[in-house]
């Protein structure tokens, strides 16, 4: 129903009407018509001119185009070109107009005449729809954080916004055009299982939790549903794998569908990436094979702990090496076989990783014993002997957090420090560096830790029980 015409300047003028009860979207409950004043430009040619010189008379209102058509019988066509004016100009008061207004009416130039102004759902964002549906006691925190991930967006509500939620997703759904489906997590990220997945309702739209996700020019195809994925660590992808050089080899603990992994074989980066789930190896694998980068991706689906000690040593006895042809122009298509063969560049796989990526924060740092004399025996294998130097070890967490984040370095440093029964400092250690990463909750911060491995540790001797 058409709400009442408002005639009068009102901060709400321009708001949605008002249902606290609303518990099911309505949306032609959303319509507003308002009375306004236009003025009708007689030169169609001039109404840019014009829209500069009546801006103090003009409406000015976010996605309200003040150019319309306006009708007006004193029009000798019917219809013409106008611009909207802002409620406090009236058309039978000339005192409300501007002396550039009243000037171009008396010199013929515009007509001001009455605009009926129609307002409807479609012209309300989502935290218009939320502030007019929610109850006064809810306004400070409407609902705005989620993920989206493909088409599905990912809420996770607080319990007093739980009896909207239909509401919220409906009109989330409709404000946000490439969302098809609107869930709700409905228990913590691994929870209940050892692969970082959670259990959801749907809110809106159809269950399907097959997506596609682009980031850092690599396509993604997984089941949401069944494997780990966080949009908001694409930032930390990126810097994380902007580390890593061509043809060195790295080694990827909890790859999951390949984040780093697959922008990092993009660059000529030889990746053995692992993960416990299946259903992440299966993404993993069929990601690489989709983005072209198979030849440098080598999918295990292990656990984690013995893995880094295996691929160190499977890495040591591999001899895999990958040829490119490089891309030529359309006539460089044409010279001999031999001419092209010569172009091509051949990677070879190094003997040794250049970094370990542990992306499993919630427990990452406790896979660190692993390390431990890992390559004890290989010690000719590194500086002084050679110029290779140990891995650096990207080890994610979570700590507390403070504005300097000075208690938790060194509470991270410790916590490392007790796993591999060698002290980490990061004071005086250049290649020690305790990044933050985001926020995860109001007392809780994730971090990557990244230093060398250390001799100490590397070339320890481990009792073979």
């Amino acid at each position: 129903m058409t709400q009442p015409i408002q005639t009068a300047p009102s901060a709400d003028m321009f708001r949605p009407p008002i249902n606290r009860a609303m518990r099911t979207l309505d949306r032609a409950f959303f319509q507003k018509d308002l009375n306004l004043a236009a003025a009708c430009v007689l030169d169609q040619k001039k109404i840019a001119t014009y829209q500069k010189e009546l801006s103090r008379d003009m409406l000015k209102v976010e996605r309200l185009p003040p150019i319309r058509t306006v009708s007006s019988d004193k029009l000798a066509s019917g219809a013409s070109k106008g611009l909207l004016l802002k409620p406090g100009v009236r058309i039978d008061d000339e005192s409300s107009w501007s002396p550039k207004l009243r000037n171009l009416v008396e010199a013929h130039q515009v007509l001001v005449t009455p605009y009926r102004l129609q307002l409807d759902y479609n012209h309300w964002t989502y935290h218009d729809i939320m502030s007019a549906v929610l109850p006064e006691s809810e306004q400070e925190e409407i609902p705005v954080g989620f993920s989206v991930v493909g088409h599905v967006a990912h809420l996770n509500l607080r319990d007093q916004y739980l009896p909207y939620k239909s509401l919220i997703a409906s009109v989330l759904q409709d404000k946000n055009p490439t969302i098809r489906t609107v869930i709700n997590k409905i228990d913590d990220v691994g929870e209940e299982n050892e692969f970082r997945t959670f259990r959801y309702e749907v809110l809106a739209g159809p269950d399907d939790m097959n997506v596609e996700v682009k980031e850092q020019d690599c396509i993604f195809n997984f089941d949401y549903s069944k494997v780990y994925w966080n949009t908001r660590l694409s930032t930390e992808h990126h810097r994380l794998v902007s580390k890593f050089e061509p043809r060195e080899a790295v080694c990827d603990v909890m790859a999951g569908v390949g984040p780093f992994a697959l922008p990092a074989a993009k660059k000529k980066i030889w990746v053995w990436a692992n993960d416990l789930n299946p259903e992440s190896h299966h993404s993993l694998v069929h990601n690489a094979n989709r983005n072209k980068v198979s030849q440098f991706v080598s999918p295990f689906c292990e656990d984690g702990h013995s893995f880094i000690r295996t691929s160190a040593s499977r890495l040591l006895n591999s001899n895999r090496q990958a040829t490119l042809q490089p891309k030529v122009s359309r006539s460089a298509r044409n010279q001999s076989p031999s001419r092209q063969r010569s172009l091509r560049e051949t990677f070879k796989e190094p003997k040794i990783f250049s970094h370990y990526i542990l992306n499993l924060p919630a427990a990452a740092i406790t896979f660190l014993p692993s390390f431990i004399g890992l390559y004890a025996g290989h010690e000719h294998l590194f500086h002084p002997h050679t110029g290779a130097k140990l891995p650096m070890i990207h080890v994610y967490c979570f700590s507390t957090k403070s504005d300097d984040n000075k208690a938790e370095e060194l509470k991270i440093c410790k916590e490392i420090s007790e796993q591999l029964r060698y002290e980490i400092r990061k004071p005086g250690n250049e290649e020690m560096e305790i990044w933050d990463v985001r926020d995860v909750a109001p007392q809780k911060r994730m971090f990557c830790a990244s230093f060398r491995l250390p001799m100490e540790v590397a070339f320890r001797k481990v009792d073979a029980a």
